[in-house]
């Protein structure tokens, strides 16, 4: 039985790890179009305003001031082109000051 849930494990991985190493191998030899690179750029700005934007209107409904000045730090940052995890931590930290003196 513990060989097969390794077995599984390591399948999973397999499963996992391909989709995601095949692009960073071929995507260097690939000349993509300065549109194409734009938008692949900017994948993880979406990605972030998705995760974050229902938490902003939900985080506290007794002080929704709380979260939509999180979400607005976040957008200020995302918007002078701070790195992702930038953003994420400081709009945490404004919530969290927020929530100590408010």
């Amino acid at each position: 039985m513990r060989l097969e849930i390794v077995l599984l494990v390591l399948g999973m991985t397999l499963v996992t790890y391909i989709p995601r190493a095949l692009p960073a191998v071929f995507l260097d030899k690939i000349r993509l179009s300065p549109r194409l690179e734009r938008f692949l750029n900017l994948i993880p700005y979406t990605a972030m305003a998705a995760l974050i934007f229902p938490g902003v209107l939900t985080v506290d409904t007794a002080q929704p001031l709380i979260g939509i000045l999180g979400g607005v730090t976040a957008l200020v940052l995302a918007w002078r082109k701070c790195p992702l995890m930038v953003c994420v931590l400081a709009a945490i930290g404004v919530d969290f000051i927020l929530y100590l003196f408010i």
